[in-house]
């Protein structure tokens, strides 16, 4: 069927409820709405489900929940772990509460137990709760920090992890068989939840993730001989992570913490930004001018789901802040955790393992060097440090130290095996207690860096194509490059041409061929000259494509210049093939 026989089923099949159908009837003389919504089927891809809410196909709405979550059911009970049940969590967004209870009662009506916390959670406790209550899957219900028309649906598997192969290929194909609506299986909650099958989680689970989060902590004599003189601004930004990360911070003695009022409480609507993202600068304005008037330490932000952290840091000799992006703050923990660790157990595990994604910043090369510890590089996605957790524990062979990744992500222990915002957190402020009693603060640790390690610097451009023009674009560029990967760029000869769909890296050189080593993915990168390399990607989440870059330089202003070399050279690719 063509969209608007399907958009006409909508309206006729009585499996779909009135307010739908009215939803649908105020667009019928709209015929690219229609085609909108209807064109293609909301594609439940790697990460899940992430869509804009409202009626139709290509919607978030409760029939593709439902649907979603009869696949991940069928599959399920295909693998014979009917047995183990299913926790689910959401954040603060329009229909979360809705969505989460949808994917619930379609698990009890397939005999599947649900476990679904009684509010709002962050992702990584929802992690934590797959493995600490023993579920086969867990579902989450956010998207991340994306505007508000949108929601989404992220799938776990048992390890905790977003899942990866062959659980992801298994599942996908386990919806896509779901082509009959009426197969999708739903329940009364009040019966559900008298057969066991829905229950309520919470404290308890709140309670061991916190215990969890305080084993991570290195040095609670310096928080205890300074906590007192750190001040720190947080903002949720209206998500999910006031209450645990206010918690956290208080229960290791962080007394000083000043959250922002306008921000505090959870709305859907984000009504203080534009979109609730801590890598905008447009999220922190209101955090600064709180910063400035209680003269804080640190500036911190977690997206509305609470995996991702934003941060700033004060110079105590300008005073002004100074933000951190994903790489440095991912670098700055890195530091932190592997040295005080080699400091505090007389040294290193001889497997200690530094995990980064292909996107993030090479100064964490420089350090994992400096400790002698070896750097595993994943694809993009989190879900894949936590696939290398989980191979360490299979094996017996690597000890995990740190993982990050660009996109303001890590991870501090393995409770969860998702990026965690409320420990990284906890970690930061820990870190500039720790360093406070050295004379120093979060801005100098990360100048010493770079005079240590070299100066680095690394972007990220993204450049957003909505609806059906929008994909047939990013599929020209991505083929463009593919098919005719640049020679030079910026001044820069570029070396090796990896392309992780193909599996193969090229020495332009030698015309060398050999594997990349890692799973297929619609990614390319290009190794160049002096250090510098360029990635492309399409978003898995967003209808982006993602232009990254690293550079390094001879000193902070060398660097500078360099980046902003970089950075105009990529709008001008970006230009040029966006014709």
């Amino acid at each position: 069927m063509d969209y608007k026989e399907i958009y006409k089923s909508w309206l006729e099949n009585p499996y779909f409820d009135e307010e739908t159908k009215a939803e649908l009837k105020g667009i019928e003389n709209d015929d690219n709405e229609i085609k909108e919504r209807f064109y293609r089927e909301l594609e439940f891809g790697t990460a899940g489900l992430r869509g804009i809410i409202g009626a139709g196909t290509n919607r978030m709405n409760i029939y593709i929940v439902r649907r979603a979550t009869q696949g991940l059911a069928n599959y399920i009970i295909q693998s014979n772990k009917q047995d183990h049940g299913v926790a689910i969590a959401y954040d603060s967004r329009r229909m979360s509460p809705e969505f989460a209870d949808e994917a619930a009662l379609c698990l009890a009506a397939n005999g599947i137990k649900a476990y679904v916390f009684e509010s709002l959670r962050p992702t990584p406790e929802l992690s934590f709760a797959v493995r600490e209550l023993d579920c086969v899957a867990g579902i989450n219900v956010t998207a991340s920090h994306n505007p508000p028309k949108y929601n989404g649906y992220k799938v776990y598997w048992e390890d905790g992890a977003q899942i990866t192969p062959p659980n992801d290929e298994g599942i996908m194909g386990c919806v896509k068989a779901v082509v009959d609506w009426n197969t999708v299986k739903t329940m009364d909650k009040e019966e559900a939840t008298k057969a066991g099958l829905y229950n309520v989680i919470g404290k308890e689970i709140d309670d061991r993730y916190m215990e969890e989060l305080k084993k991570q902590v290195l040095h609670a004599d310096a928080i205890k001989e300074v906590g007192d003189q750190i001040k720190i601004v947080y903002t949720p930004l209206h998500g999910t992570g006031n209450i645990p990360a206010r918690r956290i911070l208080k229960e290791i003695g962080f007394n000083n913490v000043y959250v922002v009022p306008e921000q505090e409480l959870p709305d859907g609507e984000f009504p203080t930004v534009s979109y609730p993202n801590p890598e905008a600068a447009e999220a922190f304005e209101l955090a600064l001018k709180l910063a400035k008037e209680k003269d804080a330490d640190i500036v911190l932000a977690t997206d509305p789901d609470a995996d991702r952290l934003g941060v700033y840091v004060k110079d105590a000799k300008s005073g002004e802040y100074i933000t951190l992006t994903g790489n440095m703050s991912g670098c700055l923990l890195a530091e932190y955790e592997i040295s005080q660790k080699q400091a505090l157990n007389n040294g290193l595990p001889e497997d200690g393992k530094l995990i980064k994604t292909i996107v993030s910043s090479n100064l964490a090369d420089a350090i994992a060097k400096a400790y002698n510890v070896d750097v595993i590089e994943c694809l993009t996605g989190f879900k894949w440090i936590g696939k290398e957790i989980l191979g360490f524990e299979h094996s017996g062979v690597g000890q995990y130290l740190f993982g990050f990744e660009e996109s303001y992500g890590c991870l501090i222990g393995t409770h969860a095996r998702d990026k965690d915002a409320i420990v990284a957190t906890m970690a930061l402020c820990e870190a500039a207690a720790y360093y406070k009693t050295q004379g120093k603060t979060l801005w100098d640790v990360m100048i010493d860096m770079y005079n240590k390690y070299g100066y680095y610097r690394d972007g990220v451009k993204s450049v957003t194509l909505e609806g059906i023009e929008g994909l047939d674009k990013i599929q020209a560029i991505m083929n463009g490059l593919r098919n005719n990967p640049p020679k030079e760029f910026c001044g820069y000869k570029v070396l090796s041409f990896r392309d992780y769909q193909e599996d193969k890296v090229i020495d332009l050189e030698t015309e060398a061929v050999q594997p990349t080593g890692l799973p297929k993915s619609n990614v390319l990168y290009f190794e160049m000259s002096n250090n510098v390399w360029m990635c492309v990607r399409p978003s898995g989440t967003e209808p982006k494509i993602k232009f990254y870059f690293g550079i390094v330089g001879e000193s902070m202003d060398d660097a500078d210049a360099k980046a902003a070399s970089m950075s105009k050279a990529v709008d001008e690719l970006v230009a040029e093939l966006t014709k």
